[in-house]
């Protein structure tokens, strides 16, 4: 009996350490993210420079998928670049006191094909808020590359809600992110 119940044992811990994701690395060369926000009648667009990311993927478990990425807040580059200062400034993100924006992806829900839905939460400025958003994912060997847009309202996260800026910027940001990955 007890022999059953260790070799019934051994067999669940092998399934369940088989079914754990496994890890990827970003390949920061061919991936970005990208922001955009209207403000006095125009469009303005921003990159982040320095963020990375960390994926536990299985492609036949994409429900089971975690990701971290952490971005440095300061790395924002706006265009024209004479709105960066603000940007990154006390009024906006703050760059100085909140130096990290923080993404939790915690699944991938299959709407078909390579389509996904992403559940996430964003934390900035020590706020987190929930998103939810489509997303493309092609897999071609150890190869992942994600592509999938979100929006925020930036007045949740306590930005730029003094003063004349906050009727000058859209509240709305569109978040843009194509990741590229290898399984290790």
């Amino acid at each position: 009996m007890r022999r059953r119940a260790a070799l019934l044992g051994a067999i669940a811990a092998l399934g369940l350490a088989a079914a754990a994701p496994t890890p990827w690395v970003v390949e920061r060369e061919a991936s970005s993210i990208d922001m955009t926000v209207r403000a006095f009648g125009g469009s303005y667009r921003g990159r982040f420079e320095t963020w990375r990311g960390d994926i536990a993927f299985d492609p036949a478990a994409p429900r089971q998928t975690r990701a971290t990425v952490v971005v440095q807040s300061r790395s924002l580059r706006m265009t024209p670049a004479a709105v960066t200062g603000r940007a990154v400034g006390p009024g906006f993100l703050d760059a100085a006191r909140h130096p990290v924006i923080q993404f939790e992806l915690q699944s991938l829900d299959p709407i078909g094909g390579d389509r996904y839905s992403a559940r996430a939460g964003v934390t900035m400025k020590g706020r987190t808020r929930p998103v939810t958003f489509p997303v493309d994912l092609r897999v071609t060997g150890d190869r992942a590359h994600l592509t999938g847009a979100f929006t925020l309202d930036r007045t949740e996260f306590g930005i730029g809600t003094t003063g004349a800026w906050n009727r000058m910027v859209g509240r709305e940001v569109t978040v843009r992110v194509a990741l590229q990955a290898r399984r290790l």
